[in-house]
């Protein structure tokens, strides 16, 4: 593969691949470098839904299309549609799906109808965030649990357009979004390297501390998180295919479009429970 930096630090643009038709090798080549570069990026790709669930399937185990939200059509149950049609937004900072106990490895996504301009996606490296933070700073968000929470952003959802009967996320019904404890760093399994693990789309507060203290240990690492050198931006244009390693990374679409539509859609590979610095 010919790879390309998309930032100093992490991503990558990935050239002379077709994912559709590329051999076991290669496949295996890109799925180890998802891990080190965090976000890779590949142009004109020919993929419909029939090639995004084949190629998933070649990388890791797909989820569902998501714990609340049905898949785009009855054949493709792992595809998520996000629709701005029909609301399907995320122009706020998240790592996916964080709010079950074992969140998804990666996503797959693709462009399928973009806006003349707009709609960019930025991600984040939570593993470059942890490092550059100051060594006490550090050793403080060693020690802590977060809590995260889908019901803000799904609870309705799942209540009121499901009928309160989600998808089959790890061997279960989703009929109910309860809460789960995360470390606030979560050690990569694969490579071991430390990285930020909380997000403003599902952390709702730090476990064993004050509401005030929770607020402002939260919004440090977020702006921390977010600062420029920690980030790499993507323009859309027709076949795009990007992925990403949900284990150290966090990511925001710009909503700037206005009333032009923008369709993605994406996949996910199925994860382990995240395990941080002290077990």
């Amino acid at each position: 593969m010919k790879l390309e930096a998309l930032g100093p630090r992490f991503g990558a643009e990935v050239h002379d691949i077709d994912l559709d038709r590329a051999d076991d090798e290669t496949i295996a080549a890109v799925r180890a470098a998802l891990a080190e570069h965090k976000v890779l990026l590949f142009h004109d790709q020919p993929l419909d839904d029939d090639g995004h669930v084949r190629l998933g399937r070649r990388l890791g185990e797909l989820t569902a299309s998501h714990p609340v939200v049905g898949g785009v059509d009855e054949d493709h149950p792992e595809v998520y549609a996000l629709d701005s049609g029909d609301g399907g937004y995320a122009d706020v900072w998240h790592t996916d799906v964080t709010f079950v106990r074992r969140p998804p490895l990666g996503s797959i996504l693709r462009a399928v109808t973009l806006p003349a301009a707009g709609g960019d996606t930025s991600w984040a490296d939570s593993q470059l965030a942890y490092e550059s933070l100051s060594a006490p700073v550090r050793r403080l968000a060693d020690e802590l649990t977060a809590v995260h929470d889908g019901n803000r952003e799904f609870g309705y959802y799942l209540a009121q357009r499901r009928g309160g009967r989600g998808n089959v996320w790890d061997g279960e019904v989703v009929t109910r979004l309860d809460p789960v404890e995360h470390p606030v760093v979560r050690v990569h399994p694969e490579t071991g390297r430390r990285g930020l693990f909380v997000n403003p789309g599902f952390t709702s507060h730090i476990v064993g501390v004050s509401d005030a203290e929770s607020r402002g240990l939260l919004d440090l690492l977020y702006a921390h998180l977010t600062k420029p050198e920690h980030i790499v931006r993507h323009r859309w244009r027709a076949g795009d295919v990007a992925m990403w390693d949900n284990r150290s990374t966090a990511h925001y679409a710009n909503r700037d479009y206005g009333n032009e539509r923008r369709v993605m859609h994406r996949i996910t590979l199925r994860g382990s429970i995240p395990v941080g610095p002290i077990g």
